[in-house]
């Protein structure tokens, strides 16, 4: 029996996806335009339907920051941007690793190597390539996680050596709609972040691609970002929420997202990504309240980044355990069997001041 929330439009849907059927543009835009509240209903039926009824949590480090040559404008890492960030070149192996097991510590059950540059060059910066393939290896050796990337553009070549060292997902977000894409990045194109997709799922690797909402983009952009990340095939979908990062033309922008509107496009996406992971990521914390949170895991979100993100701070492992609590699910361990009792015990007796997450080595490298 398919779950009903009165709602016509919505619950024909939700029917059609139960039924296998993928929706499409305009199931989508007739979506968004609906009520939040049947809207986020469904997205929940969706997750309960599809998911395992957890949420799975993630974390990053930073291991490389700042002097990146593109001109995201968003980003607080372009060098086309005064934005005061520290920047460093890649921190060494032994450094990831130490992220990779506070990572562990925490409850994550992937762990992500970010770099801030176009593109890790096998062939331009062999050392630091090398660097990357070593810290993948130590993690993978020591720690009980599965190892994520996002290291930019890749040619076929490094794609096939990343799938082959045990990477499980390749993220590089499309960030927004084919039409506003150009609106947000000069210095490359859409197409370009889409075959840098292509060709690590070629290579065998799953995708971790989405979006930042709350960047000026339309409804329809919303959409248009989620059916083409459909053609793509992703499986897990990070949803960011803009942060301005004084210094960046975003921040200059007068801009605002409501929460029901994260919600609903949250919902949105569930409907139209019904297998995938729809993942609460960077800014939910500067866009939601701290009785919100909860609410995008309860209009079908059921992933998260837990701890620090690449420039800003997030939240200690143990509110977002709470968060997800307060939805009525239960954290991932399928991969690391962490105990959650034991991360919020940590966090009380170390004080929320003094909690450092996996992305905390997101500083400029001292020299012991």
């Amino acid at each position: 029996m398919v779950y009903e929330t009165g709602n016509e439009t919505i619950d024909d849907a939700l029917e059609r996806v139960v039924a296998g059927e993928r929706l499409d543009r305009t199931d989508g835009l007739a979506l968004l335009a609906q009520p939040v509240e049947p809207l986020t209903e469904a997205g929940a039926a969706v997750r309960d339907r599809f998911g395992d009824g957890t949420v799975d949590a993630c974390s990053i480090v930073n291991a490389k920051a700042g002097n990146c040559a593109e001109d995201c404008g968003f980003c607080a890492q372009s060098v086309h941007f005064d934005t005061g960030i520290d920047t460093y070149e890649f921190i060494g192996p032994e450094r990831v690793l130490e992220a990779a097991k506070r990572a562990e510590r925490d409850g994550a059950q992937r762990f992500g190597i970010v770099v801030a540059e176009k593109g890790v060059s096998k062939d331009h910066r062999p050392e630091e390539w090398a660097e990357v393939l070593e810290s993948i290896r130590l993690v993978r050796e020591e720690c009980t996680l599965e190892i994520d990337a996002s290291l930019g553009i890749l040619t076929e070549e490094e794609a096939e050596i990343l799938a082959t060292e045990g990477i499980q997902h390749y993220n590089h977000n499309i960030e927004t709609s084919p039409r506003y894409f150009p609106e947000i990045v000069d210095t490359h194109r859409f197409e370009d972040r889409v075959k840098t997709l292509e060709v690590a799922k070629e290579a065998g690797m799953d995708l971790c691609a989405g979006v930042i909402l709350g960047m000026g983009e339309t409804p329809t952009d919303r959409v248009e970002a989620a059916i083409a990340l459909q053609e793509i095939g992703i499986s897990s979908l990070p949803v960011n929420v803009l942060n301005p990062i004084e210094g960046t033309p975003l921040a200059e922008q007068d801009v605002e997202i409501t929460t029901e509107e994260i919600l609903k496009t949250v919902a949105v996406y569930k409907l139209l990504h019904p297998e995938s992971r729809v993942r609460l990521t960077g800014g939910r914390e500067a866009n939601l309240a701290p009785d919100e949170q909860h609410l995008p895991l309860e209009a079908g979100a059921d992933g998260l980044l837990t701890g620090d993100y690449l420039t800003t701070a997030g939240q200690s492992p143990a509110e977002d355990l709470e968060i997800v609590e307060r939805a009525g699910l239960e954290p991932n361990r399928a991969v690391n069997e962490f105990d959650p009792e034991a991360i919020k015990t940590r966090h009380a007796e170390a004080g929320a001041s003094t909690a450092e997450t996996a992305a905390s080595t997101g500083t400029e490298p001292s020299d012991d």
